[in-house]
C-alpha cells in the first residue's frame, strides 16, 4: 500500500497554476493565485489485494472552503487543532461527494487519511472484498457546491489499463468498463 500512495502522490494536473486570462481566480493558501478549479481522482484494482485503492487530489485552500462551508467547526487542513476532528470533516465532505459501483453493486469506502502537497490535499480511501472489475460507474460532485467552472478528472486503473474520463460541472457520472 506504500508503494501505491508514493507512485500516485506525483500525480498532478500540470498548468493549473498558470494565470490565463478570463478564468475565475481563487487564492490559495500560500497567497497565490490559480485559474482552475480542479481535481483528480485516481482509482486502481489491485488484484492481488482485491482491493480498491482510491486517492482524490484538491486544491487545499479551496477544499477546506467547502469542508468550512458543510461543517459547523471551521478547519485548518494544513496546520489541524484537532486532527480527529478534521478526519471526520474531510471524511465526510469527500463520501457526500464521490461514490461508485464496482460491477453494478454500490461499495463502501474505508477510511485512509489525508496529507498536504504543495497548493493540493490527498484524501485517500479503500475498497476491500472486489476480486474483479469488469465495469466502474463513478458520480462525482466534489467540489460542486463551490464552483461552477469545476472539472474533475478521473482515472481508473484494472489489469494495468489506464482509462481516464474529465467531468465539467455539471457533469457527474462517469463509466468505465474493462
Amino acid at each position: 500500500m506504500a508503494t501505491w500512495f508514493n507512485k500516485w502522490l506525483f500525480i498532478s494536473v500540470a498548468p493549473v497554476f498558470l494565470y490565463m486570462s478570463g478564468h475565475e481566480m481563487s487564492k490559495d493558501c500560500n497567497g497565490l493565485f490559480h485559474p482552475f478549479h480542479v481535481s483528480v481522482t485516481e482509482i486502481n484494482h489491485n488484484a492481488t489485494e482485491k482491493t480498491l485503492e482510491i486517492s482524490c487530489k484538491l486544491f487545499t485552500d479551496d477544499f477546506e472552503n467547502a469542508i468550512n462551508k458543510q461543517s459547523s467547526t471551521k478547519i485548518d487542513l494544513i496546520k489541524p487543532a484537532d486532527k480527529a476532528a478534521v478526519d471526520k470533516a474531510v471524511q465526510a465532505y469527500v463520501l457526500k461527494n464521490l461514490s461508485l459501483k464496482v460491477n453494478g453493486s454500490n461499495v463502501q469506502f474505508t477510511w485512509l487519511g489525508f496529507e498536504n502537497e504543495g497548493e493540493a490535499t490527498w484524501c485517500y480511501f479503500q475498497v476491500d472484498n472486489i476480486a474483479s472489475v469488469r465495469k466502474v460507474s463513478i458520480t462525482n460532485t466534489l467540489m460542486y457546491d463551490q464552483f461552477t467552472d469545476q472539472t474533475s478528472i478521473m482515472h481508473v486503473i484494472v489489469k494495468g489499463e489506464r482509462k481516464s474520463s474529465k467531468l465539467d460541472y455539471p457533469a457527474k457520472e462517469a463509466v468505465f468498463s474493462f
